[in-house]
């Protein structure tokens, strides 16, 4: 559809054919949490340090998600949950793509969580928010996830990959799951998902190393790109990580010149 390949070129690089997506549609799982206090000032460090995209729940969309004087790709978050509920991992509609539409939306997202107990709603759910995407020329991105009693190790590679695939058949344009640990097994999730992987951000890590060294690996596994939240907004300079992840990302750099590059911004801030 040429609709939605205009739209894709607009959360994508046109020229790595990748994506640095924000996601910051935390606020209503845990509330105003650190980094996303003031959500104007998130956005546009998001903006600064040359993201492809954000992801927004649509009462946030009016903090001004295009920056100043910097365009950046707009993602309506169309499902949650909060923390508080007695069951967090049940994710409940609370927008449509024709919502999202109105309000600018480059593409839309939505969460699942295989393996919680109301997961088979999740999936109708999935099901006809694509259809409706595929109606309007909407791209998908699709936050597959396996939480749930029975799910011992959510990132296990028979678990991720079957999340990424499960996506895939149920129409998303691109799938978001959790990275599996090593090169090798995460060349098995993207061997089993036809549409583009971009890897989550998960807890903020310890250091900017290890967020730089899972996001490279992704990388080299075969995914195409990051969907990055609490370790950019809560990250000590939210610009400079952004730009380092793009060195990677667009630039096919190696880890050690992105280290270099989080060095040499430090330095200047002292």
């Amino acid at each position: 559809m040429v609709g939605k390949q205009i739209r894709l070129e607009r959360i994508m690089n046109r020229n790595s054919g990748r994506t640095i997506i924000v996601p910051m549609d935390h606020g209503i799982t845990l509330g105003p949490i650190p980094g996303l206090t003031d959500m104007s000032r998130a956005i546009e460090g998001a903006v600064n340090g040359g993201a492809n995209a954000i992801i927004m729940h649509k009462g946030m969309v009016k903090a001004g998600h295009r920056g100043r004087g910097k365009d950046v790709g707009l993602i309506v978050h169309l499902s949650a949950s909060t923390s508080l509920s007695p069951d967090p991992h049940d994710k409940v509609p609370v927008c449509t793509v024709e919502e999202a539409i109105r309000l600018g939306a480059d593409a839309v997202s939505i969460h699942v969580n295989l393996g919680a107990p109301t997961d088979s709603r999740m999936l109708g759910l999935l099901g006809a928010v694509a259809k409706e995407c595929r109606d309007w020329g909407m791209p998908l991105l699709a936050m597959m996830y396996t939480r749930g009693a029975a799910i011992a190790d959510q990132f296990e590679v028979g678990h991720v990959k079957h999340a990424a695939r499960v996506g895939a058949e149920l129409g998303a344009d691109i799938v978001k799951v959790n990275y599996t640990g090593s090169v090798e097994s995460f060349r098995e999730v993207i061997a089993g998902c036809p549409v583009p992987v971009v890897i989550a951000g998960g807890e903020k890590m310890e250091t900017d190393g290890e967020l730089l060294t899972m996001v490279r690996e992704s990388l080299a596994a075969g995914s195409c790109g990051v969907s990055i939240g609490r370790n950019v907004f809560q990250h000590i300079d939210p610009i400079a990580i952004i730009k380092a992840i793009d060195l990677l990302v667009h630039e096919n750099r190696e880890i050690a010149e992105a280290e270099n590059f989080l060095k040499q911004a430090k330095g200047k801030d002292e």
